[in-house]
């Protein structure tokens, strides 16, 4: 029969418990990820999926080779700062500041040297941003789908939809400088296919009620909702909105459109969120955000939902039909 002394037997013990603390404190720590959103948990299969696709293109894969830490403000921007700030004490390796140059600003204040890649709706040079796309320089890169430029294009299709409309609204969030800025250069843009507009600003759902409220009480014939993190959240409202009140109303995102909006023009959300991805896998290993350019939208989508166009009684030109990327019956 072994024999094994106690004191021998409490050492062995103890050896084997060190081990596999000795073994896991040699495993390599997972860098850790801050993924920064004006959006909201909710919002996540729409967007992540596609930024997890880009992380994996780039050789990284969550739970794996990568930890993400997540904060979601929710429409909220107001809270931003503070997500930020906390993500830095975390610490993070870096911050992916995902849809909405608030959540990029919030990032940018909080940090000059951790690493950010954005993912915005607007011009990133104008808030402060970057100072030049092609060269960056300092911590930020990302990817704009930027919608602005499109603005007469979105008006013109409005006027197929609606030819009696004289007015139509503009929908801005006083609280985004990009949607701001949007709604300054809509009207200018308004003047050169004949229309004249009135801007509606929200930056709650319940300042969206009062917007649609005005619009009722202005007679207002179409409306134009600018590219903006809370109109994106609060797209089934939006298209509910706009049904129940009979106004044709035009949108930055696609996925406002397969929510029940009318119309959609605008670049690819889920193809800039894979190149955030990209991005965040390529400074993960190494590179730096000031040597990487800005990647800016190279293909516009246009989609239609007929089903919405009937239920308005609007008669969709076949013109337009004919170049719509895609309709929704």
């Amino acid at each position: 029969m072994l024999h094994v002394r106690r004191r021998d037997f409490i050492t062995l013990l103890g050896g084997l418990t060190a081990w596999p603390l000795a073994a896991r404190a040699q495993q390599p720590t997972m860098p850790v990820v801050g993924f920064l959103s004006s959006l909201t948990p909710g919002d996540g299969p729409l967007i992540l999926a596609a930024f997890h696709r880009g992380l994996n293109e780039a050789g990284y894969l969550e739970g794996r080779n990568v930890a993400i830490e997540y904060r979601w403000a929710e429409g909220h921007y107001d809270r931003l700062p503070a997500m930020a700030a906390d993500l830095v004490r975390r610490p993070v390796v870096m911050i992916a500041a995902i849809s909405g140059t608030p959540s990029a600003l919030a990032a940018k204040a909080a940090t000059a040297d951790i690493p950010i890649v954005f993912a915005i709706g607007g011009d990133p040079v104008t808030p402060g941003l970057v100072s030049n796309l092609n060269r960056p320089g300092g911590n930020l890169t990302g990817v704009t789908f930027f919608t602005a430029p499109l603005s007469t294009k979105r008006l013109e299709m409005v006027r197929e939809l609606a030819p009696k409309a004289t007015t139509v609204g503009v929908l801005v969030n006083p609280n985004n400088p990009p949607s701001v800025l949007e709604g300054k250069d809509v009207p200018v843009a308004a003047q050169t296919v004949g229309l004249r507009t009135s801007v509606l600003n929200a930056s709650t759902a319940g300042q969206i009620d009062d917007a649609f409220a005005a619009i009722v009480g202005q007679r207002i014939g179409g409306l134009y909702v600018s590219a903006d993190p809370l109109f994106f959240n609060q797209r089934a409202k939006l298209a509910t909105l706009a049904a129940r009140h009979a106004v044709p109303a035009i949108y930055a995102d696609r996925e406002i459109a397969e929510a029940g909006g009318l119309i959609s023009y605008g670049a690819s959300r889920s193809d800039a969120y894979r190149q955030a991805g990209v991005y965040t896998g390529r400074i993960l290993k190494g590179e730096k955000p000031g040597d990487l350019p800005v990647v800016l939208p190279t293909r516009f989508e246009l989609v239609i939902n007929l089903k919405t166009a009937k239920a308005l009684g609007l008669e969709v030109p076949p013109t337009l039909l004919a170049r719509a990327d895609e309709v929704i019956e």
